[in-house]
């Protein structure tokens, strides 16, 4: 198999950022391409910032943070991506937006190139199809924070060649990551499970079933899991939820994939959760407080 040597990663949001700080930790000359300087500018801080972070925790020496972040090379030219052995993708869910850089990079990459999405809902086909290389075209969907998050999903499509998917699995590996092997379905394995029930949740606020607090309460004790899933849509994003049940919901058809009436007005309301400051809970104080939905 052709060795990976250099990492390309189109986008520098929450996930891209988060790729590119673990492939450059992992010993990858890393290559980031985002739209504007400010926006790579606040992704390195926010790199420099984790890895402290790591330092201070002793999970990181510090000699190697500075070797990572000396592999970092930030652009706004996608071109500068044309010499990486695997191109990540993890810009904002729209097709139209990833094929479109994905056909701007196919000519210019090499043959053995591996073209990679972080698509949470996607399918991979929908984005090889646009190329001329789907058999070196896979999934690499990672979990937020990518850093501390171990699993990522490896998605393979019916054009997927054997060589293109063991390269990605071990490429996954050396991120010091959990691979496992999924099929090109809409949600993958984590989201298609996921998905239904974070809107079940949100369907149980809007029947009244119990309070915000005590449904999460309720998931947490009672199933074990480290938060609550009105907690975990705020982590997340309510507008990302949306549009990623918007999409499973146009490929499935199933009621359970629907996105409910309040998850589309707390969105249109601009509560998309912690990174607008408010969604279930109220993030301006600590401990958050409830939001008062009028329901």
């Amino acid at each position: 198999m052709t060795e990976i040597r250099r990492v390309g990663v189109l986008g520098c949001g929450l996930m891209g950022s988060g790729i590119a700080q673990v492939a450059a930790t992992a010993s990858y000359d890393t290559v980031v391409r985002d739209v504007s300087k400010d926006i790579w500018e606040r992704a390195r801080a926010g790199i420099e910032k984790s890895l402290a972070k790591l330092v201070e925790k002793g999970k990181l020496a510090a000699a190697n943070r500075d070797a990572a972040l000396k592999r970092l090379t930030f652009t706004t030219a996608t071109a500068e991506l044309q010499g990486c052995d695997i191109v990540v993708e993890a810009v904002t869910e729209d097709l139209e937006l990833k094929n479109a850089l994905w056909k701007e990079l196919d000519g210019r990459s090499g043959p053995m190139t591996i073209f990679a999405s972080n698509t949470s809902s996607l399918t991979i086909a929908a984005m090889a199809a646009a190329t001329r290389r789907s058999d070196r075209f896979v999934g690499l969907h990672f979990f937020n924070p990518v850093p501390l998050m171990p699993l990522v999903e490896v998605v393979r499509t019916v054009t997927t060649s054997e060589e293109t998917f063991r390269r990605a699995f071990a490429f996954a590996q050396s991120l010091g990551k959990e691979p496992v092997a999924a099929k090109d379905n809409s949600g993958f394995i984590v989201n298609l499970l996921l998905v239904p029930y974070l809107l079940d949740a949100i369907r149980a606020v809007e029947h009244g079933v119990a309070s915000v607090p005590d449904i999460d309460k309720a998931m947490q004790l009672g199933c074990g899991y480290p938060m609550g899933p009105l907690t975990l849509l705020d982590l997340v994003g309510l507008d990302t939820t949306y549009k990623i049940a918007e999409i499973m919901f146009t490929e499935y058809r199933e009621r359970r994939y629907a996105p409910p009436p309040l998850l589309k007005r707390m969105v249109l309301a601009g509560l998309n959760g912690r990174k607008s400051g408010k969604g279930f809970y109220d993030y301006s104080g600590d401990p958050p407080k409830v939001v008062d939905l009028g329901i």
